[in-house]
């Protein structure tokens, strides 16, 4: 029979917290460490008001991870954790584009963790989302343990992701990394925002501080950028005198501020505004937003933060040979307000097409519109501001007909099974449409059914796309949006993606471990259908036919995959799948009644493809 385990005795217990009897201050220091570099990163950390670090754990920031949790009581920060350092990137994603740029930290583990995470770093970078990574690594190679650390370290651990970041730093003191610290927040959170790195090592981690006494520098947040005023006044002339002038706004937004002064100089003017929903710029149901066909019939185009003006006014034609054609007027006028030739990198793409506007305005294109809206107003004639009432009836019209029209597509495929994505946003709508909600996906592959729908008129109730379309940002963007939301007491709603799930499944879990309330609904079409499309186009092109073959490498079938299952493992309370249009308004409210005590839940829905 084995023997019961004896309890520590009272002398092995003190060892936990005190130096044991007998040791002498030599032989103490080469077992403990009373004051650690890393107690001092977390003081530096918490002066810059991080509230979350997300991440997945490594040994190449134990250090740092243990002084957050036990000298940092783990909170501001609190340490979020992920099972992937993909997820980490895209909750700190969507975090701060809820919190209106305000960013969070991630911690990854060497090499290997800034791999995983290079891809949501991208997309945070294509789409302008602040963040501060925290990369470990250990510099001094004589110091190295064989094995892991020497392959998870690396001469210069940012190089990986250097091309998409906007800085990046790799301090040698804890002096240095106060500094860098402070230095990459602001970096990070002045326009254009974007990700930064700050390499951490093991050993200045780890080692006592000593005598030394670093300090934490104090940190002012950097203005943003006011366009040029002159150059604004130019710009309302050309509006005021325009037959036909459309607003095209894409990353502008960046609060309830900004949607409000769109309003304001939209309705000045009387002008149509084509929202791209990079961010939430203009409210859905105003009579002014109006569909890109506008752009056709405009003779001065204002540009507010475009991710891409020249695919603004043309279009590269999917051909064999691939021409271009050109949507707007040869005769237009573009005036291109933003922040995007402030700062650029060459070697990613994102940029995208050239395109010469008329007048370039260097300035954040949220804080210059009080001062273009006051300058359209004291150009604009009388003649002119008579003028306004026809086109406010014309564009009211306009907006109405739209309404009415999408309204009536919804109703095509009502009963179908697979459910048709129309009635799954029309049924979840009758649900939330008196509730604070707040949709952290984008609709973008559901044919654009909230957006034609539902009502979104607060700056908090659309996050916007990925940024760079990478795969994996949609899951765990939604929890860092619902984390986020959290605090306001806010409903969050995802429509989430089959395959786009499948990156990152864990994301999930995350949510239940930390209690994140989110409503999710699969958009489970059982397959990676916008290349099911591009196959098809490629055998048709080629005469091949278009049967059967274009699922090949494209379907989740043979066996499907049980979402609810999945999540349910994790803690998930979910439901599904449903092919039964009648049932999923039930399932709805069931899942909403979880989310409600502050839980997640999904609900897998089987769906038409778009």
């Amino acid at each position: 029979m084995a023997s019961a385990v004896a309890p520590p005795s009272a002398a092995q217990e003190a060892m936990e917290n005190e130096v044991p009897a007998g040791y002498g201050e030599i032989e103490a220091g080469e077992y403990f460490v009373r004051n650690p570099g890393s107690d001092f990163m977390v003081d530096v950390i918490k002066n810059l008001d991080f509230e979350y670090i997300t991440t997945n754990p490594g040994s190449s920031f134990r250090g740092l991870h243990e002084s957050i949790v036990n000298y940092g009581d783990n909170a501001q920060p609190e340490l979020l954790t992920c099972p992937h350092e993909e997820q980490a990137v895209a909750m700190a994603h969507g975090y701060a584009k809820v919190a209106g740029g305000k960013p969070i930290a991630v911690l990854c583990h060497g090499t290997v963790g800034l791999q995983h995470a290079s891809m949501a770093i991208y997309n945070a970078w294509c789409d302008r989302a602040p963040m501060v990574v925290l990369g470990g690594n250990h510099f001094d190679a004589s110091e190295r343990r064989t094995g892991v650390e020497w392959s998870h370290s690396a001469q210069d651990a940012a190089r990986v992701v250097r091309d998409y970041t906007k800085w990046d730093d790799a301090p040698q003191s804890l002096q240095h990394f106060s500094e860098s610290m402070g230095r990459a927040y602001k970096i990070a959170t002045t326009p254009p925002m974007g990700p930064v790195v700050v390499i951490i090592d093991g050993h200045l981690q780890e080692a006592e501080i000593g005598d030394r006494t670093p300090t934490i520098p104090g940190s002012a947040p950097t203005q943003r950028p006011h366009g040029d005023l002159a150059a604004l006044a130019e710009a309302a002339g050309w509006l005021v005198g325009a037959e036909s002038p459309v607003i095209v706004a894409d990353l502008m937004a960046h609060d309830a501020s900004g949607v409000d002064a769109l309003v304001e100089l939209a309705e000045a003017l009387q002008a149509p505004v084509v929202n791209q929903f990079g961010r939430m710029n203009f409210p859905n149901t105003h009579y002014l937003s109006q569909g890109s066909s506008v752009v056709a019939q405009a003779d001065v185009i204002l540009g507010l933060e475009l991710y891409d003006t020249w695919g603004v006014l043309n279009r590269i034609r999917d051909r064999v040979h691939r021409d271009q054609q050109r949507f707007a007027r040869p005769d237009v006028r573009v005036i291109d307000i933003g922040v995007k030739d402030l700062f650029t990198k060459s070697n990613y793409q994102n940029f995208q097409r050239y395109n010469a506007a008329d007048l370039s305005i260097a300035g954040d294109a949220q804080i210059s519109l009080p001062a273009l809206t006051e300058a359209v107003r004291q150009q604009m004639s009388r003649t002119r501001r008579a003028d306004n009432a026809a086109r406010e009836q014309r564009w009211r019209r306009a907006h109405k007909e739209a309404r009415a029209r999408d309204r009536d597509a919804a109703r095509y495929g009502w009963g179908a099974s697979p459910v048709s994505t129309a009635r799954l946003y029309a049924e979840l709508w009758q649900l939330v449409k008196d509730r604070d909600w707040a949709l952290v996906s984008d609709d973008s592959a559901q044919s654009r059914w909230a957006r034609r729908l539902w009502k979104i008129d607060r700056h908090y109730q659309y996050i916007g796309r990925a940024g760079g379309a990478g795969l994996g940002y949609g899951a765990p963007a939604a929890v860092g949006g619902a984390l986020a939301h959290r605090a306001e007491g806010r409903l969050a709603i995802n429509i989430q993606r089959d395959g786009d799930m499948m990156y990152v499944p864990g994301a999930f879990w995350a949510a239940a471990h930390h209690h994140i309330p989110l409503l999710s609904i699969m958009h489970n079409n059982r397959g990676y259908h916008q290349e099911f499309m591009h196959l098809q186009r490629m055998a048709a092109r080629r005469q091949r036919g278009i049967d059967g073959s274009a699922l090949v490498g494209n379907e989740f079938d043979n066996p499907p995959i049980d979402f609810a299952k999945l999540v349910a493992g994790m803690g998930v309370w979910s439901e599904g799948p449903i092919t039964d249009p009648s049932e999923i308004k039930p399932a709805f409210a069931r899942a909403l009644d979880v989310v409600e005590q502050g839980e997640p839940a999904l609900v897998d829905v089987v769906c038409q493809p778009r």
